[in-house]
């Protein structure tokens, strides 16, 4: 052989096994790739069920705020009832005071004035009552909304840290 020839043979041996090593090299890769790519897919379902179960849990944390708030209207509405009968009482009390006052001898003496005076004060006081037995409820329902607001926070936000 001459020596073109040999180097010739050397050059294409040469590539024949370059060539052979990046097929295996392809081989390797393709496989690396493959596993790379299940692990990301295995990973992003994964993230997806931890995502689904964390809402999940927020939101029946927030569920049972909302329903325990709801609870707690309702024995609030029922206390109210109680005030507003108590109340419903003292009025009468009131309205009977009132009455008896303007049959007294001396205040039938003391005239028309002291009647009207006594039946202003007790029309007075059972609208300050009453007034003040909305505002107690319009404050037990904010201050039970804000508590329950910020329970559902609180519970939404200790799993974050």
């Amino acid at each position: 052989m001459s020596p073109g020839q040999i180097l010739v043979s050397i050059l294409l041996a040469m590539v024949i096994t370059a060539a052979g090593t990046w097929q295996v090299q392809d081989w390797r890769y393709g496989e690396r790739l493959a596993s790379i790519e299940k692990a990301q897919v295995l990973a992003i379902a994964e993230a997806g069920n931890v995502a689904r179960q964390e809402e999940q849990r927020r939101q029946a944390a927030v569920n049972k705020e909302a329903s325990d708030a709801r609870e707690q209207n309702k024995a609030a509405a029922v206390d109210a009832g109680a005030a507003d009968a108590a109340g419903d009482r003292m009025h009468a009390d009131a309205n009977k005071l009132a009455a008896t006052a303007c049959r007294d001898t001396g205040a039938a003496q003391r005239g028309a004035s002291a009647t009207r005076a006594a039946m202003v004060l007790s029309d007075l006081f059972q609208r300050a009552d009453k007034r003040a037995g909305e505002l107690a409820i319009a404050y037990d329902r904010a201050k039970i909304a804000g508590q329950a607001c910020e329970r559902s926070y609180d519970g939404i936000r200790l799993k974050d840290k």
